[in-house]
């Protein structure tokens, strides 16, 4: 038998589950001891919940009497250091089930009892906001235990940030936590990326399409918390590419207020056929802004990118030109000019690039956009909704945003010195003067300003 069909031995296997419960304790069991065994790994997870930094100690199925009735919480975690000691209990679940709000409750009501510090949950849920839980609960039982959420989408990345990003000092260690990674990343294991928009999207598209859907509408709450849900699981994606924590973008009164962030979506959605979101980028030069048209059935893209504040109008145009060298003919430009109530100048860049004619406007912002199909399929892989979302983030992001750096004056440059001429008598008017060479340097600096050798450009 040759050896390209044998079959490797892995720390973490997915051969032998048989059911959801087999893999809801194997992913639990699996996770909480890489955990504790992957210091790291286990410190950026329980880090921002409050933990101090210690060894991290964790169990599985610990039993607890509530009512003179066993009841058995998936995990347990605890950290001491010192005279400190937090203690959070874990509740998991995989595949497509959801958390319950009773069970959820009971497990708060034993971590107030016992006086630990907070209940993690873990599912495929994807909040839409980092801080938010998927599942709603008496908000009494939260006076004095934490309610914290982990999608497995979110497990998934810290894994990954943490080995390939940010280092694992222990090779062995190193190498337990790629077999963790290797087992979520397996169909099997339960722990799944975002795959369906959920049972009420195809009726809301149709009634978009149809211009039928009204407020009222129940299956619209779902559908705008699924596309929050969505542009979170697309920002752990790009995060996870670029090794850095790509969120979504969010005012600060969104984040404090989710219900308005949902109003103003759904409010979207009836009048225009439209859901928004935005993705932040660290280090961008601007948020990735994201709009999906049901009627058109068309995602849009874009950024915006201040111009120069000096400089010919035909320089700043080549200035912004000279950074889309590489992207593709069909993004879209539109200036906007000063003290211009209309919509701007615009073109694509296939015309763009054929020649700036810039006009005598003053630019003071550039719209970067480029348009592509929206998938209608509820799930995943060609022709999905959701597929059509990630790839044009991920495409517009490599193509036309990581390029883009925001423009800065040059420092000014000291005039260079004149060489005195010689005067030949008291009435002789060649005394060195600060108007000498001024000229000249009006026109070095022109030359400077970042003009390149094209024809005029078709952004008036």
């Amino acid at each position: 038998m040759a050896e390209e069909s044998w079959n490797e031995a892995r720390l973490i296997p997915t051969s032998g589950i048989n059911g959801s419960d087999e893999a809801e304790r194997r992913a639990t069991s699996a996770l909480l001891a890489v955990m504790g065994a992957v210091k790291e790994f286990g410190r950026a997870l329980v880090q921002p919940l409050g933990a101090p930094a210690g060894a991290l100690l964790t169990y599985i199925e610990v039993p607890f009497e509530v009512a003179e009735k066993k009841v058995y919480p998936d995990g347990l975690l605890r950290v001491s250091r010192g005279q400190k000691t937090w203690t959070a209990l874990v509740e998991v679940k995989t595949g497509t089930n959801d958390l319950q709000r009773d069970q959820l409750e009971t497990y708060l009501e034993i971590a107030r009892a016992q006086s630990y510090q907070c209940l993690i949950t873990i599912s495929n849920e994807i909040p839409p906001a980092p801080g938010a839980h998927p599942t709603v609960v008496d908000k009494r039982l939260l006076r004095k235990v934490e309610l914290h959420h982990w999608s497995w989408s979110q497990v998934l990345h810290a894994a990954v940030m943490q080995k390939e990003h940010r280092g694992v000092a222990d090779p062995d260690q190193a190498w337990i936590l790629g077999e963790l990674i290797r087992y979520l990343e397996h169909p099997r294991s339960g722990a799944l990326e975002f795959d369906d928009m959920g049972s009420a999207w195809v009726g809301v598209r149709e009634a978009v399409s149809a211009g039928t859907l009204r407020r009222s509408d129940k299956g619209l709450a779902d559908t705008t918390a699924k596309f929050e849900a969505l542009l979170r699981f697309t920002s752990l994606r790009l995060g996870r590419s670029l090794g850095i924590e790509v969120t979504p973008a969010l005012s600060r009164r969104e984040q404090n207020e989710p219900a308005l962030r949902a109003q103003q979506l759904a409010d979207s959605l009836v009048a225009s056929g439209t859901l928004q979101g935005g993705i932040r980028v660290p280090g961008a030069i601007a948020p990735l802004s994201v709009e999906v048209d049901l009627r058109s059935g068309r995602v849009t893209c874009s950024v915006e990118v201040e111009a120069p504040r000096e400089g010919r109008q035909l320089t700043r145009v080549n200035w912004l030109l000279r950074q889309l060298k590489h992207a593709p003919d069909d993004v879209r430009v539109e200036a906007a000019s000063a003290r211009s109530r209309g919509p701007g100048a615009v073109g694509l860049l296939s015309t763009v690039r054929a020649g700036p004619r810039p006009g005598s406007r003053d630019r003071r912002t550039f719209r970067i956009s480029r348009t592509t199909a929206m998938g209608t399929k509820r799930g995943r892989g060609r022709g999905a909704f959701i597929d059509s979302v990630i790839s044009a983030v991920e495409d517009f992001y490599g193509d036309v945003v990581q390029h883009l750096k925001s423009w800065s004056a040059a420092p000014p440059r000291l005039r260079e010195a004149v060489e005195e001429l010689p005067t030949r008598s008291a009435l002789d008017s060649n005394a060195l003067s600060s108007q000498d060479g001024a000229d000249e340097v009006e026109d070095d600096a022109d030359e400077r300003g970042g003009e390149v050798p094209t024809s005029d450009v078709v952004v008036s």
